[in-house]
C-alpha cells in the first residue's frame, strides 16, 4: 500500500501546538496598510486559532485524525 500524503498547501499553513490547537497566520496583512487602523494590524499579528467548526477538517488535511 502506498503512503497518504498529507495536503502539502495545509502543511505550509498550519501549525499545532504543544497544547494541540491548531494556528495560523491571519489575512489582510500583506499591502494596502495606510488605510487600516493601527489597532487593526496589531490584532492582525497574533496567530489565530482554527475554530471547532473547522478543526476536524484542518486535521484530515494534516492526516492527523
Amino acid at each position: 500500500m502506498p503512503k497518504v500524503k498529507t495536503n502539502s498547501s495545509a502543511k505550509k499553513r498550519f501549525k499545532v501546538t504543544g497544547s494541540g490547537e491548531i494556528t495560523f497566520q491571519k489575512a489582510f496583512k500583506r499591502h494596502i496598510l495606510n488605510k487600516k487602523s493601527k489597532k487593526r494590524k496589531r490584532a492582525l499579528r497574533k496567530d489565530g486559532i482554527v475554530g471547532p467548526a473547522n478543526k476536524d477538517f484542518v486535521m484530515r488535511l494534516l492526516r492527523l485524525k
